[in-house]
């Protein structure tokens, strides 16, 4: 993913209601797959 892409993600993110620590989380579980970072509602 390019640095525009990734802004471009943060910026509809920020858009669609997250707050910045969502965000930083949930970039966090896609890079690493670290299941604390796994936002809410997903595969529940």
């Amino acid at each position: 993913m390019t640095m525009q892409e990734a802004s471009r993600l943060i910026l509809g993110l920020r858009a669609a209601g997250w707050d910045d620590t969502s965000i930083t989380n949930f970039i966090l579980w896609i890079e690493s797959g670290d299941e604390q970072y796994k936002p809410e509602g997903v595969n529940k």
